[in-house]
């Protein structure tokens, strides 16, 4: 099998653009400039990496998100780095020979490929309401996962469930995680997520032979450790109390923090405001609504899109400037006015204790 840079080079990419790829994608990892002759060298000498691409109940955003990136490092040699080897929507084989190359590689690659999953499997009715190959989901999920060297949960319909189980979950959609309970699941929500998302964690398993440092909700931390909140180029206007209170008010115009009409941004984490969509050109804040907060475990649930969900409490610079300087104010006058009380009380008791007349009564008086 080919290495990631022997396909780089037979398709004409340069050694510099190479290295500027090894370089650019350390720096999308939070990796210091030391790591990028590592990086360089795992892909200069080991094999693509097998991955085979399962879909179960989904809509196909991820695939769709994935394959139309704009930058050509996340569409064409991501695909030539790892060795797609079985995806149903991509793949030209179909039916029974597509499902051969499924099994030729399980065989042929035990325990060294890689399993991506879109979508998740329906439980109720034995798994009948997602059929694949002649049979449920389910059951080629497991067939396919039970020799795979990790699972990547690919969007949120694997990770979490996402639309297909809101309530009443009528087909029990059920996320990978709680189906998949014996091997290492990397979760990458977003509906679609993020397709650089992606590349890294490839990259980072291709690099260092090691599932990426994840959360605590098994989301790698390189990309889901902040809030969108956190860089949100609208995040001044929010600690400033400037908020959009309707979509065609003079504050939307102005480009205010969308939290009142419903941004989910303080409490979504996610990369989307800092390595954004279609090679950095935008994303959903940016464009003018606010996050929806997909990336987020039952988000689908949580009522409307444009509600408030918690009470979060800007610090209000100028907004409620008149308020902080009244306040201000009044704890000043409220220290003057106690330091003027304590100080005419001992004015007075010392004016007590110097009118009072002298003991002159000598011991014998007593």
């Amino acid at each position: 099998m080919e290495t990631f840079y022997e396909v780089m080079r037979r398709k004409g990419i340069s050694r510099r653009s190479f290295l500027k790829y090894c370089s650019l994608t350390a720096t999308s990892l939070g990796l210091a400039p030391s790591f990028v002759p590592q990086i360089a060298h795992a892909m200069e000498n080991k094999p693509r990496t097998p991955v085979l691409w399962l879909h179960g109940l989904e809509c196909t955003c991820c695939t769709e998100s994935f394959i139309r990136s704009a930058h050509p490092l996340a569409k064409d040699v991501v695909l030539s780095m790892i060795s797609l080897d079985y995806d149903d929507t991509l793949m030209a084989a179909a039916g029974h020979q597509a499902e051969a190359i499924l099994e030729e590689i399980m065989t042929k690659y035990k325990g060294q490929y890689i399993l991506a999953v879109e979508g998740n499997p329906p439980l109720n009715e034995d798994g009948m309401f997602c059929i694949q190959s002649g049979k449920p989901f389910v059951e080629k999920l497991k067939h396919v996962a039970k020799d795979a060297k990790a699972i990547i949960a690919w969007g949120s319909c694997a990770s979490w469930g996402c639309v297909q189980a809101a309530k009443p979950n009528p087909t029990q959609a059920t996320p990978i995680h709680k189906v998949i309970t014996d091997k290492p699941i990397i979760k990458v929500p977003g509906c679609p997520p993020i397709p650089e998302v992606m590349t890294g964690v490839i990259t980072y398993m291709l690099t260092f032979d090691r599932v990426p440092e994840l959360d605590r909700q098994g989301r790698p931390k390189m990309f889901y450790s902040q809030r969108i909140h956190d860089k949100c180029y609208r995040r001044p206007h929010f600690d400033a109390g400037q908020f959009v209170e309707a979509w065609d008010d003079d504050s939307a115009r102005k480009g205010y923090c969308l939290y009142k009409v419903g941004c989910k941004g303080p409490t979504t984490y996610n990369a989307c405001s800092t390595v954004q969509w279609n090679e950095g050109t935008s994303f959903p804040i940016k464009a003018g609504h606010g996050c929806i907060g997909c990336s987020e475990d039952g988000f689908w649930d949580k009522g409307s899109f444009y509600d408030r969900l918690t009470d979060i409490h800007a610090f209000g610079i100028e907004a409620n400037a008149d308020q902080i300087g009244g306040t201000a104010a009044g704890v000043v006058g409220a220290a003057v006015a106690a330091h003027a009380a304590i100080s005419v009380a001992k004015r007075v008791r010392d004016n007590n204790n110097a009118s009072k007349p002298e003991d002159k009564r000598t011991p014998a008086d007593h």
